[in-house]
């Protein structure tokens, strides 16, 4: 006897809330995936801790030594991934569903080189620190959303997502261009400091770059879930949802914001991370089986892809940044997802 996996709806009073048993247990797999990558990665280093020690040292009950390199050394790195891979999967989701087209992520469309920019600018040019170097990052994604969607916007008509993808795919050949120039320009140490900044990396992160990144999600986050609705009913079309009581352009606005904020927050903390965005909300909706949005099951994902990531580069036999992995992981999805459209197109 199959079960029953229709969508149901909580009653309380005047309140109701609509919940899918299927996207429910998809994203109770992901979460777990997600923390269990992360506390292998918090065991991974030069001094291996087991996953048992690594969950009694994060209740208190380790030895002081293991509590020391939990929880000060190797968690910071952890939570930060999770983080940054929610927000990104999460910032994908909103734009890919915005534009209502599968590249629509915020690394095809240019914030997130609009953030590298801003970040090589402080690096390279003003010479600023860590505190400069984040607050340039996410300054550089802002201003490049602003850019983008003053450009796409028509009046009369407001943004539409086709015209939104491709004004940013020639935005971001643009800024990709000035990274470039910015990056043969600079210092051997300043250059260097720089490459790897825009590769992506977990490593080195501390509390200080996880608790702004927290703070930034608390907001944001439940931001973007509440717009979950509007959102999905904007992807059948502006027409149908303005019938439907949606106030699309104000909606669309909201949605963008959201979206920029948690995409700089992330490539704040954690550099441009590659792919992440793009490809966890298209791994979301084939998880759940359900058309539309899948806003919280794409942020699962976005975690739970960063996190195994970094598990992988932390016992690649060279190391390397996590950007690295993901990119291979993303150009790997690419090729198969144009394939993929080029035989549908053809039958």
């Amino acid at each position: 006897m199959k079960a029953d996996l229709k969508p149901r709806v909580l009653r309380a009073g005047s309140l109701s809330v609509r919940w899918e048993p299927r996207a429910l247990a998809v994203c109770a797999v992901l979460a777990a995936v997600a923390a269990g990558a992360a506390v292998l990665v918090v065991g991974s280093g030069e001094f291996p801790i087991a996953p048992r020690d690594v969950l009694l040292a994060l209740l208190g009950q380790g030895d002081r030594a293991t509590e020391f390199i939990v929880t000060t050394l190797r968690l910071p790195r952890a939570v930060t991934g999770l983080l940054a891979g929610l927000a990104f999967g999460l910032s994908g989701a909103v734009f890919q569903s915005i534009s209502r087209n599968p590249l629509g992520s915020p690394d095809i469309i240019g914030f997130t080189q609009g953030s590298a920019t801003g970040a090589l600018l402080q690096i390279l040019v003003l010479g600023g620190g860590a505190v400069a170097i984040t607050t340039s990052s996410a300054a550089g994604a802002v201003l490049t959303a602003l850019a983008v969607y003053a450009v796409a916007y028509r009046r009369g008509g407001g943004v539409h997502g086709v015209r939104l993808v491709l004004i940013g795919v020639a935005a971001a050949a643009m800024l990709q261009a000035a990274n470039f120039y910015l990056l043969t320009r600079a210092e051997l140490r300043e250059g260097y400091e720089a490459a790897f900044w825009l590769t992506g990396s977990l490593n080195g992160r501390d509390w200080s770059q996880a608790v702004p990144l927290g703070i930034a999600l608390a907001v944001l986050v439940p931001a973007a879930l509440l717009l979950a609705r509007p959102l999905g009913m904007g992807e059948l079309g502006d027409d149908t949802a303005r019938a439907l009581g949606v106030p699309v352009q104000r909606t669309r606005a909201l949605l963008t914001a959201a979206g920029v904020g948690l995409v700089a927050a992330a490539t704040a903390a954690v550099g441009p991370v590659p792919f992440v965005a793009l490809v966890a909300p298209q791994l979301a909706r084939r998880l759940t089986r359900r058309p539309g949005a899948q806003l919280l099951p794409a942020a699962l994902t976005g975690a739970a892809l960063l996190a195994a990531s970094d598990l992988v580069s932390l016992h690649l036999p060279v190391a390397m940044p996590v950007g690295i992995v993901t990119g291979v992981l993303g150009g790997v999805y690419l090729a198969w997802l144009l394939s993929a459209t080029a035989r549908k197109g053809t039958t």
